[in-house]
């Protein structure tokens, strides 16, 4: 008894889906027939969806590609990273400032307390220390790195071609 309530509900559900209606806007003044639409509920319900889901990934899309993301908390401003990589570079080549001038006054030091001659120290050698210093670093490019320059550089040369065919085509 409960299976055949059950399977009757779902078709009458079925069939309401279905079932076509009719919304008429009327001039209340002259009952003058102004707008109207034959609908289902399964019209309705799939419209709403439809549109649901295209304001949410507009309104996605306006949030990811616009300054408006900045707002968002956890999301630093284009200034904020341009400011600290300025900074960066900055307090690095201060860094460099710094320890070539430690290893002046080192020098300096020596020379007055005798443990090195005067005729030995300049400021030229005392740089060049520092730059050997830094010489220690490995610099040479890995595989990887040179197979990632590669695909890096052949990906530009296709963009770059693909760029200038649609501005060939635009011109046209």
């Amino acid at each position: 008894m409960k299976k055949d309530n059950d399977s009757k509900k779902k078709k009458n559900f079925r069939k309401k889906l279905f079932i076509k209606n009719r919304l008429v806007i009327l001039n209340e003044d002259t009952f003058e027939e102004i707008f109207s639409f034959r609908l289902t509920l399964m019209n309705v319900f799939v419209t709403f969806t439809l549109g649901g889901i295209f304001l949410i990934l507009v309104t996605t899309f306006i949030i990811a590609f616009t300054p408006l993301r900045e707002f968002i908390p956890g999301y630093s401003s284009t200034e904020l990273k341009r400011n600290a990589t300025r900074l960066a570079i900055k307090s690095d080549s201060l860094e460099t400032a710094l320890r070539q001038n430690e290893i002046y006054i080192k020098g300096i030091q020596k020379v007055l307390k005798g443990e090195l001659e005067y005729s030995k120290f300049n400021k030229d050698s005392i740089l060049a220390e520092s730059v050997e210093d830094a010489s220690d670093l490995n610099m040479k490019a890995s595989d990887a790195e040179i197979k990632l320059r590669e695909d890096v550089a052949e990906t530009e040369k296709e963009l770059k071609a693909k760029y200038q065919d649609k501005k060939k085509s635009d011109k046209k």
